[in-house]
């Protein structure tokens, strides 16, 4: 199994990447996504043992420590369930608050705060239910106000599952999990490894159909890539787009690339956010970046999601 904590006992790291694929200050934040509110962008990522980093940005092309907050934490631990390990952060607004569900310890938890900067808390400290370890949280909420938790068991490999949630998001509701893929397919598991790697889901609904955007191979692996799968449902059955990944190394030009989320900016254009390796010899610390994302007309099937290799860029400290 993967122990990632090692790679990020730093807070927030900064600085150049070594060996020229990005001559610029950088963010070393990994399993990055990015919150939109009232005109600002939050972006949160794994980068510390003691909770979740977070930066702010009006125009996407240049970040900041959120001012105020204490350590430049988002979450911290002690606030909220878990003592290490904090990955793979997603936040959403609902009712009134906003709502991080996260990893830590190898489990899954929800804390609220009153701003997307935080602090993100919960009045007593507890895991999501659930059988064994989970990781990488991801919460959709269907047109018909049903809420589904998508979410990553290390079971015989990291294996993509989903559950739904109660609508207060307290818990899960018992007997709806479902496994929704794991690492089947040639590009999923390139080294060969009897624990294949399916992991950081992104669900998105257009046109009727579900899409659920995940990430495999080991994440220290320089295939390690990303690709989606389409359903009717959400609950599945998943059916992998045939040309799979859309984003890696070979697209992009950088190992390692993958385990990001969606957002659009203010122009409703879509974009993944992800991190890849630090430079082709060394995984970490990985380095955050943006790409485009479309939907294209099919002529058969659900539309296309396409990933426009031109646009990467990496995020810019101020």
């Amino acid at each position: 199994m993967v122990n990632k904590i090692s790679f990020f006992s730093a807070l927030l790291v900064t600085g150049i990447i070594s060996n020229g694929l990005a001559q610029q200050p950088a963010i070393f934040l990994a399993d990055p996504t990015i919150f939109a509110d009232k005109g600002k962008f939050y972006l949160y990522g794994t980068g510390s043992n003691k909770g979740f980093p977070v930066y702010t940005s009006d125009n996407l092309a240049t970040w900041a420590p959120v001012k105020g907050t204490t350590d430049t934490l988002a979450l911290r631990r002690g606030e909220a369930f878990g003592a290490g390990g904090f990955w793979a952060p997603q936040v959403i607004a609902r009712n009134g608050r906003y709502y991080m569900a996260y990893t830590a310890d190898e489990h899954i938890a929800i804390a609220r705060a009153t701003s997307p900067a935080g602090p993100f808390k919960q009045d007593s400290l507890f895991a999501l239910s659930g059988t064994g370890k989970q990781i990488d949280p991801f919460l959709f909420f269907d047109d018909d106000g049903k809420v589904y938790l998508y979410h990553v068991r290390l079971q015989n490999g990291n294996r993509i599952f989903v559950v739904e949630m109660k609508p207060d998001l307290s818990d899960i509701i018992p007997g709806t999990e479902k496994e929704c893929i794991s690492g089947t397919a040639g590009w999923e598991n390139t080294a060969g490894s009897d624990w294949p790697v399916t992991e950081g889901p992104t669900v998105l609904k257009y046109e009727n159909n579900y899409y659920l955007i995940y990430s495999a191979n080991d994440f220290r692996n320089k295939d390690y890539a990303v690709g989606y799968a389409t359903a009717p449902s959400p609950a599945g059955p998943w059916t992998k787009y045939e040309g799979n990944p859309i984003i890696s190394r070979h697209t992009i030009g950088y190992n390692g690339s993958g385990h990001g989320d969606v957002f659009t900016d203010r122009k409703q254009q879509m974009y993944y956010v992800l991190h890849t390796h630090h430079d082709q010899e060394k995984v970490s610390p990985r380095v955050t970046g943006m790409l485009k994302l479309a939907f294209k007309r099919s002529k058969s099937g659900p539309s296309l999601l396409v990933a426009d290799k031109t646009s990467f860029r990496w995020l810019k400290v101020k």
